[in-house]
């Protein structure tokens, strides 16, 4: 969309497809520590796991929390203003976002088929978000 002013044309480069995908992955997110938080209770209670273990699988769900959320307001934020800056910072957190769910799909101590398929959904969305990411670099920079 392109807005005429005295000779001058500005449009509009933020990311509908983009901005969609963050609100989706912020109440997926929801979804998936809750649901990754109630099965560590449940694999604590039912199976014979180590207490070394429970605490640092723990602590890694609510460091990937925190990660999420500066992810998201970064990449939110970078996106309607159109800027660079914080659209990239939000690229490389999910860099580390992505290996801690891997952590929760491969390395976990006990891992569910649950776990598999709500970590395999997080890749997905973090991979076509980092795509349209990427895209959105391209235009802010071009």
């Amino acid at each position: 969309m392109a807005v005429v002013r005295r000779g001058r044309t500005s449009s509009v480069l933020s990311s509908v497809p983009l901005q969609i995908l963050f609100y989706v992955n912020g109440i997926y997110y929801i979804f998936y520590f809750l649901a990754t938080l109630a099965m560590i209770v449940y694999k604590s209670q039912v199976f014979s796991y180590p207490d070394d273990f429970l605490a640092p699988d723990l602590a890694l769900l609510f460091i990937m929390a925190i990660l999420e959320v500066l992810r998201l307001y970064l990449g939110s934020k970078g996106n309607l203003t159109e800027e660079e800056a914080p659209l990239g910072l939000s690229l490389v957190i999910t860099v580390g976002s992505v290996i801690l769910s891997a952590y929760f799909l491969v390395w976990q101590t006990y891992v569910l088929k649950a776990d598999v398929i709500i970590n395999a959904v997080l890749l997905f969305t973090y991979g076509l978000e980092s795509v349209l990411k990427v895209i959105a670099i391209a235009a802010f920079v071009s």
